[in-house]
């Protein structure tokens, strides 16, 4: 069974008919592919005939009367048509073959120099060429139109640390210019640089399981993102590689705000059940107490030494547990407008004496102006000098440095409590704002659990980042009024 040829048509511009015959003649002569060619004898002509777009490949005399084939390549640009052609020129005009290609003609042929074989090559070859940059190009438009339009972080790097280009989305999620970009290593942009250039040379050492891996890049203005990092082999000459960054920041801000707020509500509920299972039979024993003092035993001063014990133990118990209700019951609030600034000036200030006793430096880098929140003024000054006095008591003995930082979005404001005390081990992180855990041999366990409530209650939230022997940041972030 005979299979169909596949039709190639041509169009020849040329003034000459015996060239137009000429070519015909030598194209039909050739098996394995069939070509028909159309032939225009004028300029004009030929510019009607090109408008319609029908031809998959155009052969254009140099020399068309008072036209030239450059004024041709001319009209297919102001037509924003692009296809194959060859020029064909007469016998030493070098320079006009350098003219064509400049204008984009895909190749040329010296007349009477070309045979049929040679002929059928340059055609060949001039529409495989096309198509492939066709589909090249065809690639560059999807991958462009994903590299600007994606919401991701997309970074094109190489093995030596530079940062070849981004997209609009690295430069908005980011804040910087991409001038700034360029000229940073990209260890730079990681939240820990040395965990950056361990990136690197995992990812340029073929490592296959850096997708999907969980890191944190860091903002011109030191904001933390954290982000699920992609890499992948762009060009393997120059060791290009292409990073898809997802930012998690806020995802992840949400799931841990779900599971604290799970927590509290589990906290809640075991307050409660304390609460109805211990309160009754306390009030048993108080009132038993109140009788015996009624009625003396024989030894009275024996008695009264271990009624006052019971009474003195009854009445912590029943502390303990109206505080532990206070920390896990959203307290009723008197919002009003305060400037922050003023706010955490004013919990240093009540901190200034156990600062002093310590011997504790303190450094502030509030915000250059005084942005406003809603908060309970008293409220949210204990949460405030709570964590200053955790910060204080995880820093004697030591050169304590104490720093206040605080940075802002359009939304929120983050304010930073830093300190350089023990830290806090990972099992501590985990509980550290459960009730009643505590490492402190005197704490009771309610002091950041009701921290914790306190913020919530002001619709904001708490982190805390802590290494053993380095030191921890609570970061609180709460809504900005304006």
């Amino acid at each position: 069974m005979t299979s169909m040829k596949k039709q190639v048509k041509i169009l020849m511009i040329d003034d000459d008919e015996d060239d137009y015959f000429l070519v015909q003649t030598l194209l039909q002569d050739l098996r394995g592919q069939e070509y028909i060619v159309d032939w225009a004898p004028t300029y004009n002509k030929a510019l009607a005939i090109i408008a319609q777009k029908e031809h998959e490949l155009y052969l254009v005399d140099y020399r068309l009367g008072a036209h030239t084939g450059i004024d041709v390549l001319e009209y297919f640009k102001s037509i924003d048509y692009r296809a194959p052609v060859i020029m064909l020129t007469g016998k030493g005009d070098y320079l006009i073959d350098q003219a064509a290609a400049s204008a984009g003609a895909a190749d040329y042929l010296v007349k009477g120099e070309f045979t049929g074989l040679t002929l059928e090559r340059a055609i060949r070859y001039a529409i495989n060429e096309w198509h492939h940059l066709q589909k090249i190009e065809e690639s560059q438009r999807k991958y462009f139109g994903i590299f600007e339009r994606s919401h991701d972080i997309i970074i094109l790097a190489d093995c030596d640390y530079r940062i070849i280009d981004v997209n609009p989305s690295a430069l908005k999620r980011l804040q910087y210019t991409k001038e700034e970009l360029l000229e940073m290593d990209l260890p730079q942009l990681f939240y820990l640089p040395n965990e950056g250039q361990l990136f690197v040379e995992h990812m340029c050492e073929g490592d296959n399981n850096l997708n999907q891996k969980a890191y944190s890049f860091t903002t011109s203005h030191q904001q933390k993102l954290d982000v699920l990092l992609n890499a992948s082999l762009l060009d393997e000459k120059n060791h290009v590689y292409l990073l898809v960054a997802e930012d998690v920041t806020d995802k992840n801000r949400k799931d841990q705000e779900r599971r604290q707020q799970d927590k509290f509500a589990v906290t809640g509920r075991i307050a409660r059940i304390i609460a109805h299972e211990v309160r009754n039979p306390l009030t048993n024993i108080l009132l038993a107490v109140s009788q015996f003092r009624q009625d003396p035993p024989p030894d009275e001063d024996e008695a009264d030494a271990y009624l006052g014990i019971v009474e003195r133990n009854c009445e912590r118990i029943n502390q303990l547990i109206t505080e532990l209700l206070q920390t896990t019951r959203l307290p009723e609030l008197d919002m009003q407008a305060h400037p922050i600034n003023n706010l955490l000036q004013n919990a240093l200030e009540q901190a200034a004496d156990r600062l002093q006793l310590a011997g504790i430096k303190v450094e502030t880098s509030f915000l250059p102006h005084n942005a406003v929140v809603e908060a309970d003024k008293d409220k949210i000054l204990i949460a405030f000098l709570n964590l200053i006095i955790n910060a204080i008591e995880a820093m004697e003995g030591q050169n304590g440095l104490l720093r206040i930082e605080m940075d802002e979005t359009s939304k929120y404001i983050n304010i930073h409590i830093i300190d350089n005390g023990c830290g806090i081990s990972e099992e501590g992180r985990a509980r550290l704002f459960d009730p009643f855990f505590t490492s402190k041999k005197k704490g009771n366990g309610l002091g950041l659990t009701s921290t914790q409530t306190i913020i919530l209650s002001h619709k904001g939230n708490i982190f805390v980042e802590s290494e053993v022997g380095t030191g921890s940041t609570f970061t609180i972030i709460l809504p900005k009024l304006y």
